[in-house]
């Protein structure tokens, strides 16, 4: 006989995710969720989106991380509101982790949540926590080929980050390829190059969300 012991921790993880999901629309939070491997540029890319939406959206942050806060105490050191969960070894955020941390802030006073995931390419794509987009970001040192090796993440993203963009001419990043093979796998989803350090890019990338934002609020209302 077998069992496969993964249905009932997804099953609890669904159910805690629309629960989630309903105390979002409640207070017209909109939720982003983040994901990319170490080293991609995650906290820059939400800093850059920080200071791209912040006079326009109240924002907060949820900080994922195996150990340590030193990517939530950056977040606060830009005056924004950050929450730091630590998995303590787990490779990915669940939705119960996502309400504890929820629970700590003014859900009433933000516009945007912005979740920076734990680092992994694997895991947390098959985690819901409620969230109205995932977003996946990609940095030209790690090549062209992680479509290939980790599709799954690809096809569930909503929008592909390329971050780093400006060593473009010192990795041998065939950025054609790279694009076909995220449009194979989700024609749907934009790509959005930028350099998140210097804030190139960025402005095509922040209307995307605005976008997404507006529509989220027209729609509750």
């Amino acid at each position: 006989m077998k069992v496969d012991v993964s249905k009932p921790i997804l099953d609890r993880n669904e159910r805690l995710a629309a629960e989630n999901r309903e105390l979002f629309a409640e207070h017209d939070v909109f939720v982003l969720d983040v994901l990319a491997s170490p080293g991609a540029g995650k906290t820059s890319t939400i800093l850059a989106t920080i200071a791209a939406l912040r006079d326009r959206y109240s924002i907060a942050v949820i900080e994922g991380d195996i150990a340590s806060s030193v990517d939530a105490e950056k977040i606060k050191a830009h005056g924004v509101p950050a929450v730091q969960i630590n998995t303590g070894g787990a490779c990915h955020l669940e939705s119960d982790m996502i309400r504890r941390a929820v629970d700590t802030l003014d859900l009433g006073a933000i516009d945007l949540l912005i979740i920076e995931n734990v680092g992994n390419l694997v895991c947390p794509t098959d985690f819901d926590l409620g969230e109205h987009a995932k977003v996946m970001i990609l940095s030209v040192p790690e090549g062209h080929d992680k479509p290939y090796k980790y599709p799954n993440i690809f096809a569930r993203a909503e929008a592909v980050i390329l971050n780093k963009y400006d060593t473009l001419p010192v990795f041998d990043f065939d950025e054609e390829e790279f694009r076909s093979v995220v449009t194979s796998l989700n024609a749907a989803a934009p790509v959005f190059p930028i350099s998140a350090t210097k804030g190139n890019g960025v402005e095509a990338w922040a209307a995307w969300l605005t976008g997404r934002i507006e529509a989220m609020r027209e729609g509750a209302a």
